[in-house]
C-alpha cells in the first residue's frame, strides 16, 4: 500500500534511472582535442611525477584515453578527478593534494581564479565556430562602425579570437579585444594567455586605462570609461555571461552563441536582477544566525574573506556559523533551520546562485557587507569577486566602528520592525556558568546570545546521543532488513 506522503518503496528500488553518455573521441583526435603533446612537454620540462588530471564531466568519457596517452608519452603517473569537489570551473587543489600530485592538468571552462599551491596548466576545449556567421551577426548588432567595442568570449573559444578580430577590425577601428590573463608565476597554458605581473596596471606607451578583471584583460582608450563601451561576447549563456553582466551592469550587451549559430541583443533586465539581489540584502539585515558556506578552497585568500566576514557579521549583532559541505544543493541546507541565511563564499562565477528553491537565501560575500558595514552603500556596483572586498582590493570599505555607529536602528523593509545594527557591542564576556542571557543594551531588554543552542534545544529529537557509562555493553546482534521507510518487520 502506498503511503500518502511518500513514494512506494519498491518503486524506489526498481526504478530506472537514465543516464546520457557521450560518446568518446577517437585516438587521433586527442591530440588535438586535449594538446597531449603540450602536457607532455610541460610534464617532462618540469620533471613531475604524479600528475592530477580535472575533468569536467562531459569530458570525462575521454579521460581515461587521455590519462593512457599521458603516461605512454611521458614518466609521469596520471590521476583522474572525477568528481570535483566544488564547482568545475575552479581549479581542485585539495583533490590533487590526496593523491600527492606535483602539478594539475584543467580540461575545460575554467573561471580563471587564481590558484596557487601547485603548479597548474589550463587546457580549454577548442569548441568550433562559425566566423562567417560571427562576423555577420556582428554587424547586424552594430551597425556604426565607429562604436567603442569590447569583444569579451568563454574561455573555450579563446583559439578563434584572433582570425575574429582580423576580419573585424579594418571595419570597426574602435574595437578592443580581452586576453586571457592569470595570476600566479606557477600557472601556465597554452595559446593566448598571459601570466598577470604587478606592472600590469600601466599600458605601455599611452595613458590607456588598463581592466584586469575574472581573468580578462583590455585597455579603454584614454579619456573613456568602462560605461562609454559595448559588450559583445562569443559564447553560451550561463554563468560566464551573467556574472559579466551584473558586474559591468551599465553597459549594453550583444552576445553571439556558437552552438546555436545566433547573435542576439541581451534583453535581460539586469536592474530586475539587481533588485532580487537587494531583497537578499534585505533578508540578511533582518538574519540573526548566519551560515558561512565554505564553497573554494582552492581560490587564493578565502582564509582572509572568511576571517573579514566573520567580523562584520559579529560587529552587527549576529552569529556566525562555518559549513564546508562540497556542492550545496537543497537537502544539505535543509538541514539547518536554525540558520537564518547563509552566505557562499566561491569563485565570481559560482557565486550568483539562484537560491530560489531553498528553503533560505544564499547571498554573496559583497551583499552579506552590504548588510553588515554601515559604511558600505548599494549602488551601481557589484562586487562578485570577494578578494576586490579585502585590503587593498579595489572595492575594499574599512569596517564601522561601532561606537561611531552608537546602535542606531533602522526599519526592515520585509517585515516593517524596527532592527538594531549593533547588538553585540555591548555583549559581556562568555559566563563560566554558561548563560545565554545578558544585560540589555540600549535599544534591546534581553538578548539571546546563543541562538542555535536554543533552537536545539526546542527540538524534540536532537540526534545521536553518546549517553557514555549509561547504555550497557552487549553482543552483536542481527540488524534490521531493508531501507528506512519500511523495514522488513514493519510490514
Amino acid at each position: 500500500m502506498a503511503d500518502t506522503f511518500s513514494s512506494s518503496s519498491e518503486n524506489v528500488i526498481q526504478r530506472v534511472v537514465e543516464v546520457t553518455v557521450g560518446e568518446s573521441n577517437p585516438v587521433e583526435k586527442l591530440e588535438e582535442l586535449y594538446q597531449i603533446k603540450d602536457i607532455c612537454g610541460f610534464i617532462t620540462e618540469h620533471q613531475f611525477e604524479k600528475v592530477a588530471l580535472q575533468f569536467p564531466d562531459e569530458l570525462l568519457v575521454d579521460a581515461v584515453a587521455v590519462a593512457l596517452e599521458i603516461e605512454r608519452n611521458s614518466n609521469a603517473k596520471p590521476f583522474i578527478l572525477g568528481d570535483t569537489s566544488y564547482g568545475s570551473c575552479c581549479v581542485d587543489e585539495v583533490a590533487a593534494e590526496h593523491v600527492g600530485a606535483d602539478c594539475i592538468v584543467h580540461y575545460g571552462s575554467a573561471c580563471l581564479s587564481p590558484s596557487k599551491r601547485l603548479p597548474l596548466m589550463y587546457v580549454f576545449e577548442r569548441q568550433p565556430v562559425d566566423l562567417e556567421k560571427c562576423t555577420s551577426a556582428f554587424r547586424e548588432l552594430y551597425p556604426d562602425t565607429h562604436s567603442h567595442i569590447i569583444i569579451l568570449y568563454d574561455v573555450n573559444y579563446v583559439h578563434a579570437i584572433d582570425d575574429l578580430m582580423a576580419l573585424l577590425s579594418p571595419e570597426y577601428p574602435h574595437l578592443v579585444v580581452s586576453e586571457l590573463v592569470v595570476e600566479g608565476e606557477q600557472c601556465y597554458s597554452h595559446g593566448r594567455i598571459k601570466r598577470l605581473h604587478d606592472d600590469t596596471c600601466l599600458s605601455e606607451g599611452d595613458n590607456n586605462q588598463l581592466i584586469y578583471q575574472f581573468g580578462r584583460q583590455f585597455s579603454l582608450t584614454s579619456g573613456l570609461s568602462i560605461t562609454d563601451y559595448s559588450m559583445f561576447y562569443v559564447g553560451q549563456e550561463g554563468a560566464t555571461l551573467t556574472n559579466f553582466m551584473m558586474t559591468w551592469n551599465r553597459c549594453s550587451f550583444c552576445s553571439f552563441d556558437p552552438i546555436k549559430i545566433t547573435g542576439r541583443t541581451e534583453s535581460v533586465s539586469i536592474n530586475r536582477a539587481l533588485m532580487k539581489r537587494y531583497y537578499a540584502i534585505e533578508r540578511a539585515k533582518d538574519a540573526n544566525v548566519v551560515g558561512i558556506l565554505v564553497g573554494t578552497l582552492g581560490v587564493s585568500d578565502y582564509l582572509k574573506i572568511i576571517q573579514q566576514l566573520k567580523e562584520a557579521i559579529h560587529g552587527a549583532g549576529k552569529k556566525s556559523y562555518l559549513f564546508a559541505m562540497g556542492k550545496l544543493n537543497v537537502p544539505k541546507l535543509a538541514n539547518f533551520l536554525e540558520i537564518d541565511i547563509f552566505v557562499l563564499i566561491a569563485c565570481p562565477e559560482n557565486s550568483l546562485l539562484d537560491s530560489s528553491e531553498f528553503y533560505k537565501p544564499v547571498v554573496t560575500p559583497f551583499e552579506m557587507e552590504v548588510a553588515c558595514n554601515r559604511k558600505r552603500e548599494w549602488s551601481e556596483e557589484y562586487v562578485t569577486d570577494f578578494r576586490h572586498l579585502l585590503p587593498g582590493g579595489q572595492s575594499h570599505v574599512p569596517l564601522a566602528d561601532q561606537q561611531e555607529e552608537g546602535g542606531e536602528t533602522d526599519m526592515s523593509l520585509i517585515t516593517g520592525a524596527l532592527r538594531s545594527q549593533n547588538l553585540m557591542s555591548s555583549e559581556p564576556e562568555v559566563s563560566s556558568f554558561g548563560s545565554s542571557v545578558v544585560l540589555r543594551n540600549q535599544m534591546l531588554t534581553v538578548a539571546n546570545t546563543n541562538s542555535a543552542a536554543s533552537f536545539l534545544a526546542e527540538r524534540s529529537w536532537r540526534g545521536l546521543e553518546q549517553n557514555l557509562g549509561a547504555t550497557p555493553v552487549v553482543k552483536a546482534v542481527e540488524g534490521r532488513r531493508g531501507i528506512a521507510i519500511a523495514y522488513e518487520e514493519e510490514g
